[in-house]
């Protein structure tokens, strides 16, 4: 009976024992997850077919942080519904940091400004991670427009009503909403065309049938060095070193157009802190590096390091920005 009893006695310690320890191991868990991350690929989802701009932030991104973090970073090229399969697939991804996705001006700004069935939110839904950088717009018009500065071709667009008309690739985009807000500062009689595409507006400013194109710098820039358009102005606090002789608006008098076609990395809604800071850490030390510097510069990329709080505020008052230019303007998109 000694015997049995102390044998139980012993069982029923060691079995509580054991118990203890399984539950410091699964609370334990997170933390140690999260001091390994990662352990494993990581997904990042591009809302943007391969080759466009959003494609190419992603791999230099990726690849970068693939070596620096010893795990792949894997793009998963998710395009349509102008970035909202995207943006719906990541927001109900897990919360581990398995799942990213680059957050950029339309997922995260000017699309939650002027439509109304997202199916996200973009606030709510995500953890923003880290600001990657922008892309000003400039402002072009086609080569046989009589004016070589903002302030002359206001003139010139206020003297010849009904005979100014400009291109976007699409209602609610960037560019759109951009030159919207122009028109209200300057008072220029210009009328929107649509088109699927902003090449599409491209071919048609070259041919004549608009006059007006306000795209990403990037994408202007052949055009501009072909000499079919001429550069009158650009967004942004700074003239660009691709265009040093083209002045910001603020220097041409119209101040408040910061409008950026900005790139960023979020995940799902409460992702742990501590992967969060990991990331935004890792990226910053990326976005300091020259390499990395001189690769986005080539494409009129200014990088814009932040922390995790100041993106979350950044991405809130875009929002908030381009909701009143669509408001202004009565510009809702499906």
């Amino acid at each position: 009976m000694r015997v049995f009893f102390a044998l139980h006695r012993g069982g029923c310690a060691a079995t509580l024992a054991l118990m203890s320890a399984i539950a410091l191991a699964l609370c334990g868990a997170p933390v140690v997850a999260q001091d390994n991350y990662p352990n494993r690929p990581v997904k990042i989802i591009a809302p943007q077919a391969p080759g466009g701009g959003v494609d190419f932030v992603a791999r230099v991104i990726a690849d970068k942080l693939s070596v620096a973090m010893g795990q792949p970073f894997i793009i998963d090229n998710q395009a349509g519904a102008g970035g909202a399969i995207a943006t719906q697939i990541t927001a109900r991804a897990k919360p581990d940091g398995y799942t990213l996705m680059i957050g950029y001006v339309a997922t995260h700004a000017t699309n939650p400004a002027v439509k109304k069935n997202l199916g996200y939110d973009a606030i709510k839904d995500f953890t923003p991670i880290a600001m990657i950088g922008g892309t000003p717009n400039l402002l072009v018009v086609a080569r046989g427009v009589p004016v070589n500065t903002l302030q002359e071709f206001v003139a010139y667009a206020k003297a010849n009503p009904g005979k100014v008309d400009y291109g976007t690739s699409g209602v609610g985009t960037l560019n759109h909403l951009v030159m919207e807000q122009f028109k209200h500062a300057s008072g220029v009689p210009s009328m929107a065309v649509p088109y699927r595409s902003i090449g599409q507006a491209f071919t048609d400013a070259v041919g004549g049938q608009i006059q007006v194109i306000f795209p990403g710098l990037a994408a202007a820039m052949p055009h501009v060095r072909s000499g079919a358009f001429k550069p009158l102005a650009v967004t942004g606090d700074k003239r660009q070193p691709l265009l040093p002789d083209v002045p910001t608006f603020k220097e041409s008098g119209y101040d408040g157009f910061n409008g950026l076609t900005w790139y960023g990395i979020v995940g799902p809604a409460k992702l742990p802190e501590a992967i969060t800071t990991k990331l935004n850490e890792q990226i910053n030390k990326l976005l300091a590096d020259p390499d990395v510097q001189r690769t986005f510069t080539s494409q009129a990329l200014n990088v814009i390091p932040m922390t995790p709080q100041q993106f979350g505020k950044y991405i809130a008052d875009e929002i908030t920005h381009w909701t009143a230019v669509a408001r202004a303007s009565k510009i809702e998109a499906e």
